[in-house]
């Protein structure tokens, strides 16, 4: 390591310490206070180059005041924009968040943004309708083999049909906005510096390119599944696609499944989602505008993995992981829950939740995994809602709402019944707490699989769920210390970084604030029609030229032979 930074390491390392002693000593707090002693011990520091030492810890700096303009997604993902929007407003930033009337978790009131309600005249309320206990339910018939061939194909219909409903109410918000012709003078001229967006309902994205504003994504998902494959290069032989649970090291048979998923998911983008906003990007911008164009220029993609998480794969300079920014030190607990926590003994405490989309499952799978706990020595905390689970035992603590991540935190602990939303594994691995998974929906199966290829989960089929079954998995997880051992490593590499998730997304926000965007991060190939991009053109040309040298060779080839044939006949004459 050059010298220079191990001094750096060497004073940063005295600075920490030394600062250690003034919180703990009140005398020392007191003196340290004294100006002339803070000149004295930090002013050698500076007059050797070292006066850049405070952005070492950006959440000390200060932040000059942006305006920033927010299009969140409701849901979980509304819990990671809210974490940024609450930062981004303690540096001094002004928060404007665009909200739907229909919407369920964005708040029309908060202490850190203010809001924009567009009225919608057409509302898809997915959680009133209890939409996802309906087509948990169904898919776990499909699952067990329970139902026909037509009620398949009918399932997968109505899904693909609320898919595209779900758009054309994320599009028409911005026909209400672009209509608005007072609303988009107003956002015009507040003048704002960036817009920050959850690409999952992108229509942000075109009053972004109307207001002419640099964007930056906080993102994992957009339209057609996971973001890295429309910004960077995704070979599908080792890269595992959208909705299919498969490992980087995959078989002939699984890469044809990649494979098969990659091309479904362009399908349904094609034909499903990208038609709502195309149309709009015709309509307003013209036919040479397009949706993917505009979403691929993005300035900064957010992306919130990391590759303790996510397997290896290509990548480019405007994506920042910030995976687990959202984790945190765990907090005291309440007392009755402490209480029941301590009342564990040297057994330890098991914790299980399913997330807030899904209110229950159903009773059977209840009392099964029920009759599981029971049988535990272990003391239980299961956040449930919906009807009590038969053969409940005397050590389950049955909650509506638990402090997950202080739960994840306290050292009796032991593992985490989970269904694989990434908030959740991320705090798991965070905390370093192996995980029984539990996956119901959506990305929950990739999730755990890549939980499970490094060995730090056991994963089970709910819809085959039997107490036998998901009382031996509980038991390798607690009694293996190979599941242990292999998140606690994930943890140590997850909290090993020169700077946390989070400040790294203040920082590249607030740089493309300051440089109006970061268009020298982001590569030509959005811009390049899908045959020059693949240079099939170049390729093209290159075979031809080779066919035409083939060809002359031939011709040559032909007419010495026959020549030479000419020149025997003569001679035989």
């Amino acid at each position: 390591m050059p010298l220079f930074f191990v001094t750096l390491l060497d004073a940063l390392m005295g600075l920490k310490q030394m600062t250690a002693c003034i919180s703990s000593e009140p005398w020392i707090a007191q003196a340290w206070s004294t100006k002339s002693i803070q000149h004295n011990l930090l002013a050698p520091l500076s007059q050797r180059g070292f006066k850049y030492i405070t952005l070492l810890n950006p959440e000390k700096q200060d932040s000059h005041g942006g305006k920033i303009l927010v299009f969140p997604v409701d849901g979980s993902h509304w819990v990671n924009m809210d974490l940024l929007i609450e930062g981004l407003h303690a540096r001094n930033h002004n928060i404007t968040v665009v909200r739907s009337s229909s919407s369920w978790y964005v708040k029309e009131k908060s202490p850190h943004y203010t809001s924009i309600t567009v009225p919608l005249p057409e509302v898809i309320s997915i959680e009133d309708q209890d939409f996802f206990v309906s087509f948990l339910s169904r898919m776990l018939d499909i699952q067990r083999g329970g139902a026909s061939v037509l009620a398949f194909v009918s399932f997968y219909w109505e899904m693909l049909t609320t898919l595209s409903g779900i758009h054309r109410q994320a599009s028409q918000l911005v026909v209400e906005m672009f209509q608005n012709q007072q609303l988009m003078q107003s956002l015009q001229d507040t003048q704002f510096d960036l817009v920050l967006m959850d690409p999952g309902l992108p229509g942000g994205v075109l009053v972004a390119h109307q207001l002419q504003l640099p964007t930056v994504f906080n993102v994992r998902w957009i339209t057609s599944g996971e973001g890295h494959f429309i910004v960077a290069p995704s070979p599908v032989s080792y890269v595992p696609t959208s909705g299919c649970a498969v490992p980087d090291k995959m078989t002939f048979a699984q890469r044809a499944k990649n494979m098969f998923h990659y091309f479904l998911n362009i399908c349904i983008d094609t034909f499903v989602v990208s038609p709502h906003y195309n149309r709009l990007c015709a309509q307003y911008f013209g036919p040479d505008t397009n949706f993917y164009h505009l979403l691929q220029s993005t300035d900064i993609w957010l992306m919130r993995v990391d590759f303790v998480f996510e397997f290896p794969r290509p990548t480019m300079p405007n994506i920042v992981y910030i995976g687990g920014f959202q984790c945190k030190p765990s907090k005291a607990l309440p007392s009755e829950l402490e209480e029941f926590v301590q009342s564990s003994g040297e057994h330890g405490v098991i914790i299980m939740s399913l997330g807030t989309l899904v209110k229950g499952l159903p009773v059977d799978i209840t009392s099964e995994i029920a009759a599981a706990f029971a049988q535990m020595p272990q003391k239980v905390i299961w956040r449930h809602l919906g009807e009590r689970p038969m053969n409940l035992g005397n050590n389950t603590l049955l909650v509506q709402w638990m402090p997950q991540n202080d739960l994840l935190g306290h050292p009796k602990v032991k593992a985490f019944v989970a269904h694989g939303g990434t908030n959740g594994v991320y705090e798991a691995i965070y905390h370093g707490i192996p995980v029984v998974g539990l996956p119901l929906l959506f990305d929950q199966f990739e999730n755990l699989l890549r939980l499970e290829v490094r060995g730090a989960a056991k994963v089970l089929d709910v819809s085959r769920l039997t107490s036998q079954g998901f009382l031996r998995a509980l038991q390798d997880v607690l009694h293996d210390s190979s599941y242990q051992s292999s998140m606690e490593r994930l943890s140590r590499l997850h909290r090993d970084k020169p700077l946390p998730p989070l400040d790294s997304a203040f920082f590249w926000i607030e740089f493309v604030m300051r440089h109006k965007g970061a268009a020298h991060l982001r590569t030509e190939s959005y811009k390049m029609p899908w045959y020059v991009y693949h240079s099939l053109d170049v390729i093209s040309l290159l075979v031809a030229v080779a066919l035409l040298l083939m060809a002359a060779v031939a011709a040559m080839f032909h007419l010495l032979c026959c020549r030479v044939c000419r020149v025997r006949k003569l001679k035989r004459e």
